[in-house]
């Protein structure tokens, strides 16, 4: 298999650490969407990574299909194989995901000239990841598709959506709000998975 991936993708990173977890071999293939010369278009029509280039040659994209694939080869179970039990993990990894997207976006406005910024828009995006926080809180403590006896894919996207915001929003000071979290975070982030797949210094 080969994934195609940036170093900095949240989303990516959710990918790489899932396949660590599950032991399956891969190469990878780094690229950078926004660069002229990315070849990511030609594995996925959005220009979006991950995509994953699947053994029979099949290219797989979008990070929930992509792990939903990886259940179908093994290794160690992210997902649960009942479709009523998976739902409260897919639940937290959209509410991970949707941390992300809102982190990703403010991110974006905020690498526009300042004369060109949409302040209100970055602000809409940081209310949306507190409350994301918020929630993300509340599941923890619920053990609702997360932190669990085993390692699953709602805790490998939360930890990747906070692990993002250290990355790109370290001034969010996220950890005094939410001690619960940071400590769960703390520990699952020391993971080899995570350690391996941290990004680059910005």
């Amino acid at each position: 298999m080969k994934l195609v991936a940036s170093l900095t993708s949240p989303y990516a990173r959710k990918i790489r650490v899932a396949l660590a977890e599950k032991g399956l071999p891969f190469s990878l293939e780094v690229d950078i969407p926004w660069l002229a010369e990315t070849s990511v278009p030609d594995y996925n029509p959005l220009g979006k990574v991950p995509a994953l280039v699947a053994d029979d040659g099949e290219v797989w994209y979008d990070s929930p299909v992509i792990a939903e694939y990886l259940e179908t080869l093994g290794g160690a179970t992210l997902i649960p194989a009942d479709r009523l039990a998976a739902l409260p993990v897919r639940q937290t990894e959209a509410l991970a995901d949707g941390i992300t997207d809102a982190a990703v976006a403010a991110f974006l406005e905020s690498r526009r000239p300042a004369g060109q910024q949409d302040s209100a828009s970055i602000e809409r995006q940081i209310t949306k990841i507190h409350r994301g926080l918020a929630a993300l809180d509340r599941r923890l403590v619920e053990r609702k598709g997360m932190a669990g006896a085993n390692l699953g894919l709602g805790d490998i996207a939360a930890a990747c959506a906070l692990g993002y915001l250290d990355f790109r929003f370290a001034s969010l000071v996220w950890r005094s709000t939410h001690p619960e979290l940071a400590a769960w975070a703390a520990d699952v982030l020391a993971r080899p998975s995570f350690v391996s797949t941290t990004p680059p210094p910005a």
